[in-house]
């Protein structure tokens, strides 16, 4: 069977070089490589509240940046998750049969509840499901996650195995975890033991895709660093987590290995290296930031090419959700 790769990005808050180098990047290689489907997850972004205004100019954002970033929609179906009507229904049906105890195991429903579990919404916490049918729907051969995601795509494989084995029928496609890339996982500009997240309450620990030059050379000259200077090997990074992430992001997007790097900037103090690092963002981001823009003015080409994507993908989704529900005994509508 032909690779298939799905994967998505929820429309919150403005997009990061974490979301760049950890997943997009990563996309644009892929569509040579497999056939591939890449999505808006405003389904997922509702868990929690949103403004609306703020979601569905996030939502265009997204689509925007895939676009911007060297996404193609000849070569990938670029879709909105909610445009297709199948990721709510099989959403369902896969939810009635989760167990709750495999729910609970869950990691990212603790970390977001936090203390106000018992206030939180039924989708932050069964959510899974619906991801599970993001995933199911088109056959999924491969499903490009960080670390974080790991546990998630295994509930995915652990739903499809349970189904396929109940109703004694191979319905659903197996799928597996995809993980490309050095620059993978992304730490925070102000501490780089944490994840570079959209949501962080300081602007400055992250550096977005829309950042002017201006911004983005501040952010880099704030970064917190350490006093010694670069060292020569990855051994010298230990216990140097703010050093070794700006070497991780000079890296990639320069698509190199960071041991690769170190033969050119080794000894340099970080007051030699923020500028080098700067200038290279400045170079990398600005067309992307600058198509982004154009697409988000032309909203007539980027409407269409969500209209075509959400098609294709839609063909395929059909198919695999009139024969669960075949499997599943539902009378077909007259």
């Amino acid at each position: 069977m032909t690779q298939r790769i799905l994967s998505g990005i929820q429309p919150t808050n403005n997009l990061t070089i974490g979301n760049y180098l950890g997943a997009i990047k990563n996309w644009v290689q892929m569509q040579d490589e497999a056939e591939t489907l890449f999505c808006i997850v405003d389904l997922h972004a509702i868990t929690v509240p949103q403004n609306p205004t703020a979601l569905h100019q996030a939502t265009l954002e997204v689509a925007a940046a895939y676009l911007a970033a060297g996404i193609d929609p000849q070569k990938s179906a670029i879709f909105i998750q909610s445009h297709v009507k199948a990721h709510v229904e099989l959403g369902w049906l896969l939810s009635c049969m989760t167990p709750m105890g495999w729910l609970n195991r869950m990691t990212q429903f603790k970390d977001k509840a936090g203390k106000n579990r018992e206030k939180a919404g039924l989708g932050l916490y069964a959510y899974l499901a619906l991801m599970a049918a993001d995933i199911l729907l088109y056959q999924t051969t491969h499903v490009p996650v960080g670390d974080d995601q790991k546990q998630h795509v295994e509930l995915t494989r652990d739903l499809a195995q349970s189904f396929n084995h109940h109703y004694n029928k191979e319905i659903f496609t197996i799928p597996e975890p995809f993980i490309k890339g050095e620059a993978k996982r992304i730490m925070s500009l102000r501490d780089g033991t944490k994840k570079m997240s959209k949501s962080d309450p300081s602007d400055f620990s992250r550096i977005h895709l829309t950042d002017s030059d201006d911004e983005i050379a501040q952010k880099i000259r704030k970064a917190k660093t350490d006093p010694e200077p670069l060292p020569d090997s990855l051994e010298g990074f230990e216990n140097r987590p703010e050093a070794k992430n700006l070497l991780t992001i000079y890296a990639a997007f320069q698509d190199k290995t960071m041991q690769d790097v170190l033969g050119d900037v080794a000894g340099k103090s970080f007051s030699d290296f923020k500028p080098l690092l700067a200038d290279l963002l400045i170079s990398k981001l600005g067309p992307i930031s600058q198509k982004m823009t154009q697409y988000l003015h032309e909203k007539t080409e980027l409407e269409s090419i969500l209209k075509a994507g959400a098609e294709n993908a839609s063909t395929l989704a059909e198919k695999t959700l009139k024969d669960v529900k075949e499997t599943m005994g539902f009378v077909a509508a007259f």
